[in-house]
C-alpha cells in the first residue's frame, strides 16, 4: 500500500471531520489519487462510479426505505406503540420499557436507526417527561434502543455489506435476529435497574387484562405481520431480497391505505419525496465508493491489511478485537455508511483469511457501526435525538453510558459465541 494512498485516505477522513459531505470527500480523494498517477485515466474512475450502482439487488434499498416511510405516515407506529404499552407498560419504568419493545418491533420494519429514534423521540419522550423521567434518561433510552433497527431485517447496512462483500443478505438478515433479542433484553434490564434506583413508576397501575391485550393485538395485527412476512420469504426462498423489498413496500402501502385507512392520495407525494431523498443519499455514496474499490484492488490493500494483522496474531478472537477497536474509533469520526461501503470487501477478505464466518463478521460490523451513531462527534442518532428533544449533549452523555455498556456486553457475547449469529441462518437454511 503506497504512502500516497495512505495520505489520500487521511485527507478524506479529514474532509469528513471538517463537515464536507461524505460523497464529496470520497470523490475528491479518489480524483486526487487518479490525478496523482499520470498513467491512470480519470475515465476509469468514472466508469467504476457508474458500474457500482448498476446492480439489480440494490433496488432492494429504495423499496425497503419506502416501506419504512409508509409506516411512519400510515399510523402503524402508533398501533405498535399501543401494543407495546399493554404488554410491558405495567413494569417498573414502564414507558421506557415500552420504548425498547417498540423499537424492537418497529426495527423489524423500518431498518433505520435514525427513523426509529426520530419517531420515538417525538412521541415517547414528551410522555416520559410528564411521568417524571429526566430528559437525559428519556433521550438515552430512545437513542440506545434505536440501534436495534439496523440489526434486525430489513437492514440497509446488511444489504450493503452483503452486496459489496458478496455475502448472503438473507443469512445476514437471519443472523441479526438473535443479537437483536439479546440487545433488547439487555436494555430492558438496564432500564429496570435504573428505574428501581430512581423510583420511576409504571405507565399502567396493573397488568393489562387478556381482553385489552387481545384488542391491542388485533389493532396491530397487520402491522405485526410485516416481520413474519420477511422471515417467511427468507426461509422459503420464494423471493429474492429485491422481490421481498417490493412485497414489503406494497404490503405496508396496502394495509395503511385500505386496512387502517390512514394515508390518502395526497400523502403519496410526501412519501415519494422522503423515499427518494433517503435512497439518493445512500446510493450516491455507493457510487462514489466504486472508485475506491478499484483503487484498493490495484493497491492490494486487503493483502497488506491481512499481513499486518497476521504479524500480530492469527487468533480469530484477537483479529476481531483489533477490527472492533478500529471500527469504533473510525465510527466516532466518519459516518458509518461510508465506512461500510468502503471497507466491506476488505472485512470479508479478513474474515475469510482468518477463518471467521463472513456472516458473523458482517453482523458484528453492523453492530459496531450502529453503536458508533451514539458517540460524538459524528453520531447521527445522538444528534437526531438531542435536536428533537432539546436535550443537551452533556446531559445525554451522562445518561447514555449504562446503556452503552449493555450494548458492549452483547457485542462481547456475539464475538465470543458465533453461534448466537449463526444459529438461525444454519437452522433455517
Amino acid at each position: 500500500m503506497s504512502t500516497f494512498l495512505i495520505l489520500d485516505l487521511v485527507g478524506m477522513i479529514a474532509l469528513m471531520m471538517l463537515g464536507v459531505p461524505v460523497v464529496i470527500a470520497i470523490l475528491a480523494s479518489g480524483l486526487v489519487y487518479f490525478l496523482g498517477h499520470p498513467d491512470m485515466s480519470t475515465l476509469v474512475m468514472m466508469q467504476n462510479v457508474q458500474t457500482t450502482v448498476r446492480s439489480f439487488p440494490l433496488l432492494a434499498i429504495p423499496f425497503f426505505v419506502m416501506a419504512g416511510t409508509v409506516m411512519a405516515y400510515g399510523g402503524i407506529a402508533a398501533r405498535i406503540m399501543e401494543f407495546a404499552s399493554v404488554m410491558v407498560g405495567h413494569w417498573r419504568g414502564g414507558l421506557a420499557q415500552v420504548g425498547v419493545l417498540n423499537s424492537f418491533v418497529m426495527g423489524g420494519m423500518s431498518g433505520s436507526a435514525v427513523a426509529d429514534a426520530a419517531v420515538d423521540s417525538r412521541i415517547l419522550v414528551p410522555q416520559m417527561r410528564r411521568f417524571g423521567y429526566s430528559l437525559g434518561f428519556s433521550a438515552a433510552v430512545q437513542a440506545s434502543s434505536a440501534v436495534l433497527a439496523p440489526i434486525l431485517p430489513p437492514s440497509t447496512s446488511m444489504i450493503l455489506y452483503g452486496l459489496l462483500g458478496q455475502v448472503s443478505v438473507a443469512s445476514l438478515f437471519l443472523g441479526g435476529i438473535m443479537p437483536a433479542i439479546l440487545i433488547a433484553l439487555a436494555l430492558m434490564v438496564t432500564v429496570s435497574i435504573i428505574a428501581r434506583i430512581r423510583k420511576y413508576g409504571s405507565v399502567l397501575d396493573a397488568p393489562a387484562t387478556a381482553r385489552q391485550r387481545l384488542r391491542a393485538f388485533k389493532e396491530a395485527f397487520w402491522a405485526l405481520m410485516m416481520p413474519v412476512l420477511l422471515i417467511f420469504g427468507l426461509r422459503t426462498g420464494l423471493f429474492t431480497i429485491t422481490e421481498l423489498a417490493v412485497i414489503a413496500a406494497l404490503y405496508t402501502t396496502a394495509i395503511s391505505a385500505f386496512v387502517y385507512r390512514s394515508i390518502g392520495w395526497k400523502d403519496f407525494w410526501d412519501i415519494a419525496k422522503d423515499t427518494t431523498r433517503t435512497t439518493s443519499s445512500v446510493l450516491i455514496i455507493i457510487a462514489a465508493s466504486g472508485a475506491f474499490s478499484y483503487i484498493f484492488a490495484i493497491e492490494q490493500v486487503p493483502g497488506h491489511v491481512i499481513s499486518l494483522l497476521s504479524s500480530v496474531s492469527n487468533n480469530p478472537l484477537v483479529v476481531l478485537f483489533f477490527v472492533s477497536i478500529g471500527l469504533i474509533v473510525l465510527g466516532m469520526i466518519v459516518e458509518g455508511a461510508a465506512i461500510m461501503i468502503l471497507a466491506a470487501p476488505l472485512l470479508v477478505s479478513i474474515a475469510t483469511h482468518f477463518g471467521i464466518d463472513p456472516v458473523h463478521m458482517g453482523v458484528m460490523v453492523v453492530m459496531l457501526l450502529t453503536y458508533s451513531t451514539l458517540t460524538p462527534p459524528v453520531g447521527i442518532v445522538l444528534f437526531t435525538v438531542c435536536s428533537i428533544t432539546g436535550c443537551k449533549l452533556g446531559e445525554f452523555l451522562k445518561e447514555i453510558w449504562p446503556f452503552f455498556l449493555a450494548l458492549l456486553l452483547v457485542l462481547l457475547l456475539v464475538a465470543l459465541f458465533p453461534q448466537i449469529v449463526l444459529f438461525l441462518p444454519t437452522w433455517l437454511k
